[in-house]
């Protein structure tokens, strides 16, 4: 199904009577094509419907000109569809597979910069029914004042709809009323998702184990079937239990294979068991086998939660929680001095405590065991050993030397191992004396304070420790909190504090700061320092290029604007035409780039304005002439052709002029006609001292042109100092008096095209090209000639086409001409006949359709045939009389199965009213038929 919503927009300009270009004062909307329902709210909004899964296209046809900018933007709906913020620049938006979310509010905005843009609205319904979920849920509770227990069972059922769902209750196949049957009650539970029915069976009898049904419907709105879920309840029926194989908890080393085992132990009807993993989806390298997760070789990409679901609609899911943890490690140290007396240096008969950290997963996994001097360490008055610091990070390690003395100088040592590991241990020794520890010292070396670098270069920021041992690692970030370093995150590290940016950008431009990491050295107060980062670039000017246009003798002034220089400073200003130095005086590099002059047509030509810096010369560009801009040609006009006398034709060739005040006065238009590119003289139109005006249409009648030829036109604007440069477009003729017979013998097919708008398309075949891959008697034998060699064209039913699938085939256009009809008539009649063949028990529908192209495109069926029509080609003729130009649309509809081709060969459109046939007289025994005979006459 598809949904067309199309605008019109026309306008007259109120002094002259033509066709003007501003903003419509009014909108009409025109629906055309297959809706569930359309309808107008209590706000005067038209609300089309469609199904869920149907192919939504909208259509903003605007007359006027120069040509409106069309812009779709949709509100409303739901918060996760970003379609406002991607406007859509398109007369028409297509929409494959609607989906719900997409329904809302959408806008056309249509604007050519001439007055108020229209805007027009629509709402968009999205209609679809879900297949229902069906739980059970029962309770056992003591009934006060009687010895026995009552067991009580839901049924809930839950749909997602629009609109609301109707429910149906059914018992085997017996429709269960609650006013028939004590033991039922019905009911809509309170604060639930959905629609839900409960079905409530109370003090649950043996006849009530049975099959129970859940039907929803939505009444056949947009041919939206019933949908329906069967449960069969038993005394065996009990809600899913499940166990692991594994503890909550599981760690392991990477490039391990993991086994989870989710083993269910009761419930019936048997339950469907799922693997999880939150919040993401599973690795790539998992593998699901029933109640099994395999990882193999996992990464630590691959730690996380593992949820086992257990469902089979009774009760609440089952599940399981397994905690995948997989190991990571980094060693580092900190020295703390005395804490209690801030100090920053190792002093004797001070406190001093060593810690060490293993950035580990999961860190009570870590043992830590301490050394001095090679030998274990023990706790005693002197050294007190902490499994876990609670003045540090979790999962650290620290030794402290209580009242440090001489004989506590030493290299002490930090092992971490993990067991049950393959992860090696980890090592870290620190030497602990008066010379080897001392407080950091960083400087930025002279100069470095401020680094100057050009856009596009690469730069280094240095900060030095020059001072302390042991030497700490240099973190860097953005002084500005909100900036993010040009990796992307926060805070970079540098062992030796050189900090190497690549490709420099305007926007690395500020202040960076350095300062010692708390870890691997001493842990005191931070040093810290900042280094600006300069970005040179040459200055950004406005504009870039400007086409200046202007009358002859008249003042002229260009200006080149300097948004942003660095340096600021101005080194140079120049200004040159076509490419050579202007004459002028030093121009003030602190004022704005200006040049006046008179412009004649000596002086016409491309001026340039470079400015530069020490970073570089940035131009602003003009296109300075008193050269009148372009016409513009007018293609909305729906009928220019009109017959002549003899084999001739004229047409009507409409134009505006765009921005004529801006030059001098335009006094006409040279017009060239050119004939299968042959040169013809050019003709002089004559405006009879009338001036061309914003938006208004301009005509001219092109006389003797032969028929069928098409023609080059080329168009310039004249002044009385200048001419414009020409504009082109091609006059085709397309109106037949005769159209031929078109039996498909050509790989053109006579000019006919698929619609792209269809789900397939028609194919051109014969006996000799079937496809043996296909299913058997793909198409008819032979062509309506009787040859084998003939072609014709037809429709695949075929996998993977589904009952309903349309293909639709357009013939050429075809301009009706103004010429009257028969006496009496105010249309020309025309001829359509062709031969189709429709054998097969799966035979769909074919029909024809008149689309007549005036302001929106309206198509009408004509002419309709459905089923099995016999084993031999059939003839079809009927009368149209269209009102502007028009196509015959050849539409076949797939049937419910694959023996359904539908053929059509020798289609005819002629000038007048179909001739009778004696119908007992056929060619090749075809029994000719009028179907449905209509004189179209669409809205013109």
């Amino acid at each position: 199904m598809e949904l067309f919503w199309i605008l019109l927009f026309s306008s007259v300009h109120p002094l002259t009577g033509g066709q003007g270009v501003y903003a419509p004062a009014n909108a009409q909307i025109v629906h055309s094509g297959e809706a569930c329902n359309v309808k107008d709210d209590n706000i005067s909004e038209r609300i089309y419907t469609i199904k869920e899964g149907d192919t939504l296209v909208l259509q903003c046809i605007v007359k006027g000109h120069p040509r409106p900018q069309v812009r779709w933007t949709k509100t409303a709906g739901s918060a996760s569809d970003k379609f406002q913020e991607k406007p859509i620049f398109n007369e028409t938006l297509r929409i494959e597979s609607i989906k719900r979310i997409k329904g809302g509010r959408y806008y056309c905005k249509a604007d050519n910069g001439v007055g108020v843009a229209a805007i027009k609205s629509i709402r968009v319904d999205v209609q679809y029914l879900d297949v229902p979920v069906l739980t059970v849920h029962q309770t056992i509770s003591d009934v006060r004042g009687s010895y026995y227990q009552e067991k009580t069972v839901f049924l809930r059922c839950t749909v997602n709809s629009n609109p609301p769902a109707r429910f149906i209750w059914k018992r085997g196949n017996v429709l269960i009323e609650q006013s028939k049957d004590n033991g039922v009650d019905i009911y809509e539970p309170l604060y639930t998702q959905g629609e839900t029915k409960v079905l409530k069976l109370k003090n649950l009898r043996p006849r009530d184990f049975a099959d129970y049904t859940c039907q929803v419907s939505v009444r056949n709105v947009c041919n939206i079937e019933d949908k329906s879920i069967t449960f069969r309840l038993t005394n065996a029926t009990s809600p899913p239990i499940i166990r692991l194989s594994v503890n909550d908890t599981v760690v392991v080393d990477p490039g391990q294979d993991v086994l989870l085992n989710c083993e269910v132990t009761a419930g019936f009807p048997p339950p469907t068991v799922v693997w999880s993993l939150y919040p993401r989806s599973l690795p790539l390298s998992a593998q699901v086998r029933g109640p099994t997760l395999i990882l193999r070789a996992v990464t630590l990409d691959d730690a996380g939660t593992y949820n086992c679901t257990a469902v089979n609609n009774v009760g609440n899911p089952a599940r399981k929680i397994v905690n995948l943890v997989v190991r990571s490690n980094n060693l580092t140290f900190q020295i703390t001095p005395d804490s209690n007396k801030d100090s920053e240096t190792i002093q004797m008969g001070r406190d001093l405590k060593l810690s060490c950290h293993v950035d580990a997963t999961p860190q009570d996994k870590v043992n830590y065991t301490w050394y001095k001097n090679g030998a274990p360490v023990f706790n005693s008055e002197s050294l007190i050993l902490l499994r876990s610091d609670p003045d540090m990070a979790p999962g650290t390690s620290s030794l402290e030397i209580v009242d440090m003395k001489f004989r506590d100088l030493a290299t002490y040592s930090c092992v971490a191992n993990f067991p049950g590991s393959r992860v090696p241990e980890l090592r870290v020794d620190v030497n602990i004396s008066q010379n080897s520890v001392s407080p950091p010292l960083l400087s930025v070396p002279p100069g470095g304070q401020v680094v100057s670098v050009r856009e596009g270069g690469n730069v280094e920021l240095v900060c030095l420790v020059v001072d302390g041992k042991p030497r700490p690692p240099i973190l860097w970030s953005r002084a500005e909190k909100d900036l993010l370093m040009p990796s992307g995150t926060a805070v970079m590290e540098t062992a030796d504090g050189r900090l190497r940016l690549k490709n420099v950008s305007r926007d690395m431009m500020g202040a960076y700061r350095c300062q010692t990491a708390p870890y691997n050295g001493l842990n005191i107060k931070r040093r810290e320092l900042q280094v600006q980062l300069n970005v040179q670039f040459p200055p950004i000017l406005d504009p870039v290029f400007q086409d200046a246009r202007s009358r002859n003798s008249q003042m002229v002034t260009l200006r080149c604007n300097i948004l942003r220089s660095n340096p600021p400073r101005l080194t140079d200003i120049r200004w040159f035409r076509n490419g050579d130095a202007i004459r002028m005086p030093m121009a003030d590099l602190k004022e704005m780039p200006e040049l006046k002059f008179k412009l004649e047509p000596t002086n016409n030509g491309s001026y340039e304005c470079r400015v530069s810096n020490n970073a570089g010369t940035s131009t602003c560009t003009f296109n300075v002439s008193a050269q009148p801009y372009n016409a513009e040609f007018y293609f909305d006009t729906p009928n220019p052709v009109r017959i002549l006398k003899g084999n001739n034709y004229s047409y009507n060739l409409q134009w505006t002029q765009k921005d004529p005040e801006a030059t001098d006065r335009i006094i006409g238009y040279w017009i060239n006609v050119r004939k299968n590119k042959q040169n013809v003289l050019w003709k002089q139109i004559d405006l009879k001292g009338k001036e061309p005006e914003p938006g208004v249409l301009i005509s001219h009648t092109i006389s003797d042109l032969k028929i069928p030829l098409s023609y080059e036109v080329r168009l310039s604007p004249i002044t009385t100092y200048s001419t414009g440069d020409f504009v082109s477009r091609i006059i085709q003729y397309s109106e037949r008096e005769s159209y031929h017979v078109c039996g498909f013998e050509n790989e053109r097919i006579c000019g006919f095209s698929q619609d792209r708008s269809d789900i397939f398309d028609w194919t051109r075949q014969n006996h000799l090209t079937r496809n043996p891959k296909r299913s058997a008697n793909t198409g008819p034998d032979t062509d309506r000639s009787g040859s084998k060699e003939g072609y014709y064209m037809y429709i695949e039913t075929s996998f993977p086409r589904l009952q309903g699938d349309k293909a639709r085939l357009l013939s050429p256009l075809f301009n009706v001409s103004s010429v009257r009809g028969p006496k009496g008539s105010g249309r020309v009649p025309y001829c359509v006949s062709f031969y189709y063949h429709m054998k097969g028990k799966h035979i769909g529908t074919l029909n024809v359709l008149l689309r007549v192209r005036s302001i929106a495109s309206v198509d009408s069926v004509v002419w309709m045939k459905s089923g099995h029509q016999g084993p031999e080609w059939r003839k079809a003729f009927f009368d149209i009389s269209p009102s502007g130009p028009f196509q015959i649309v050849f539409e076949g509809i797939r049937g419910p199965s694959f023996e359904g081709d539908i053929a059509i060969d020798d289609v005819s459109i002629t000038m007048g009213k179909c001739k009778q046939e004696n119908t007992m007289n056929r060619n090749h025994g075809a029994v000719g038929e009028i179907t449905r005979w209509l004189s179209i006459s669409p809205p013109g």
